[in-house]
């Protein structure tokens, strides 16, 4: 096999850096066809057809890098965040629950876990993902405000003014927003 598909894929990133996308697919195609089971070819097509919107082959490649390497928690991640753009939540939940079990520090996983419950009004487990979230990117805004909808959501009053609190101290814009959203609604 030697290192011809690392050449391969190389090239493939080296397009991809240049916005050759159709070149840098071959590429990657090439790296698997010299090694059926480079997994990391495999993600990085998964990874650029759903950055093209063609979400069925970027699942295939995503799944087909996850038979070769079962344990890869960045992988699930993709599928999840893949499954959450097509609005399918509850395969969205599946697939961030396990990157979440291989790579418990993996914040988006975490966040797009809390999404998706939000999407399916489970709010009490949204806010359980969003808090993880929230304390692996402590300075990270979006997780803060997300978490603050969940408890208003719930009625949990003074741990939405916490989150307001916390969020106040590094991002007074998305604070505003916070307020404003949960004092202009009725839950």
């Amino acid at each position: 096999m030697g290192i011809k598909h690392w050449i391969y894929f190389l090239s493939a990133r080296i397009l991809q850096v240049f916005s050759r996308n159709a070149r840098a697919i071959k590429a990657f195609h090439a790296a698997l066809e010299v090694n059926p089971d480079f997994a990391l070819a495999a993600g990085c097509l998964g990874h650029l057809y759903a950055s093209l919107g063609q979400t069925e082959r970027a699942e295939h490649y995503f799944k087909e890098a996850l038979r070769i390497n079962p344990n890869d928690a960045v992988i699930y991640f993709n599928i999840g965040f893949l499954y959450e753009s097509e609005k399918k939540f509850t395969e969205a939940i599946a697939a961030f629950e396990a990157a979440v079990r291989l790579g418990p520090t993996i914040d988006r996983a975490w966040y797009g876990m809390g999404l998706s419950y939000a999407e399916l009004n489970r709010h009490d487990v949204a806010a359980q993902s969003l808090e993880k979230a929230a304390e692996l990117q402590p300075l990270n805004p979006y997780p803060f405000y997300h978490l603050g909808m969940a408890y208003f959501t719930l009625g949990e009053k003074d741990k939405l003014a916490e989150t307001i609190r916390r969020l106040g101290e590094f991002d007074p814009k998305i604070t505003r927003k916070l307020i404003h959203d949960t004092s202009s609604r009725i839950p």
